[in-house]
């Protein structure tokens, strides 16, 4: 669960965006003549986000460029499709493939389906990064993308961008870095001095970037940005038609009309947090996390999967159930993310959690006895059900269910 601000600060905070939104409600980037200042809101927040992530250094080539989305998962979509269309234009690919860890997110999948490109999922490494090996075996002439993470949303762990990069280069195929969650803290946490491994379009090979500034960038939900190394790839991204009654029609992202509010929202965030905010926000962010990740490995029972590299904390266990441990601190009023291969949970560290690191580790040190004197489910828990559905063989089945129960609850 993602809330990544609290207090009197989440007071101050969020009475400036949403002034800010109310303030451009009206405005919708798409017609650009008539909103010019939300179109220039708009290249400012994909400005000073870039120069966040390597654009202003002279191995990133000075043509980084991008657009605002409505989120990852629309800015992923963008990446995909826009590799999937440059790969055809420059090398004839038809039938394309893109390959990813297991750790990448689900929107791939979703860009797969949507964009009838066949998906490689490969396993990770023993320490849960990219597995760059088993990337290049599956790498053939029909191979578009290549897919890192900066660090993945299950462990928070960076995947080597600096190897996936060569490889990417060798073979003259694209690689998008996924920085989600890491696009607003891991340039800040190195220069924190934490040992924070290459990851943007310092390295070379890399062609395409998403980072969400409604994560620890706080602005408002619906707020990401796509990035790319240059703008011959970029010119993928857009369609543009021309024998439509309505006139000539050109437009960047997926959707036509877009929220002007929320891009107004996004500049106000980034304006008045500043390189300072964003650097005292992760030193506050990355303690509170080293701090947790020590304690889980002070409890017996648990175990912490990988080294965490940013502020997610995976851990699981293996000796007791870890999705009834879950069910205990959902009842304590913990949102914590339920995760698969290996069976584990995961906690992401936000300013909301700053204060309360030992009332977390209390928390779940009792979660733990308590399974440990009393193992089974609760009551209304879900441990049963993650438990069956890391059993069931036919993954078929699972989809189904997932798909029942999204038609039933929406």
């Amino acid at each position: 669960m993602f809330c990544y601000i609290a207090g009197s600060e989440h007071e101050g905070h969020f009475s400036l965006i949403n002034e800010a939104c109310s303030m451009f409600a009206h405005t919708n980037p798409l017609h650009q003549d008539v909103f010019q200042s939300v179109v220039k809101f708009e290249a400012e927040v994909v400005a000073m986000t870039a120069a966040l992530l390597g654009s202003k250094e002279k191995s990133s080539g000075g043509q980084i460029c991008g657009n605002m989305t409505s989120g990852g998962t629309e800015s992923i979509l963008m990446a995909v499709k826009t590799s999937r269309d440059y790969m055809k234009i420059n090398k004839g690919i038809t039938c394309p493939e893109m390959i990813i860890p297991v750790s990448a997110h689900s929107a791939y999948d979703k860009a797969a389906q949507y964009f009838k490109i066949k998906l490689w999922r490969v396993p990770v490494g023993p320490d849960f990064r990219a597995d760059v090996k088993a990337i290049k075996r599956h790498i053939n002439r029909n191979t578009i993308l290549i897919v890192g993470s900066a660090p993945g949303f299950p462990h928070g762990i960076i995947d080597p961008i600096e190897e996936m990069g060569e490889l990417a280069s060798t073979n003259g195929i694209c690689l998008h870095v996924d920085l989600c969650l890491g696009g607003f803290v891991l340039p800040f946490a190195r220069k924190l001095g934490y040992p924070v491994p290459p990851f943007d379009f310092s390295v070379d090979g890399v062609t395409s970037i998403s980072v969400d500034v409604h994560k620890y960038g706080l602005a408002p939900k619906g707020t990401s940005v796509v990035l790319y190394r240059n703008h011959e790839l970029r010119k993928n991204q857009f369609v543009a038609v021309t024998e439509w009654s309505g006139g000539l029609y050109v437009s960047p992202t997926i959707a036509g009309s877009r929220p002007g509010g929320l891009v107004a929202g996004a500049w106000a965030a980034m304006m008045s947090l500043g390189l300072e905010g964003y650097l005292e926000n992760t030193r506050k962010i990355m303690e509170a996390s080293k701090r947790i990740e020590k304690g889980v490995r002070q409890i017996p029972e648990l175990f912490v999967v990988g080294r965490p590299d940013m502020t997610i904390v995976a851990f699981g266990s293996n000796v007791l159930d870890i999705f009834e441990v879950n069910d205990i601190m959902s009842s304590k009023g913990w949102h914590l993310n339920a995760l698969q291969r290996p069976n584990s949970i995961h906690i992401c560290g936000t300013l909301q959690h700053v204060t309360v690191t030992e009332d977390f580790l209390k928390d779940l040190t009792d979660s733990v006895q308590t399974v440990k004197a009393n193992p089974g489910p609760i009551n209304g828990g879900l441990a049963p059900i993650y438990g069956a559905a890391g059993k069931m063989p036919d993954r078929g089945m699972v989809q189904d269910l997932l798909i029942d129960f999204m038609d039933t609850s929406c």
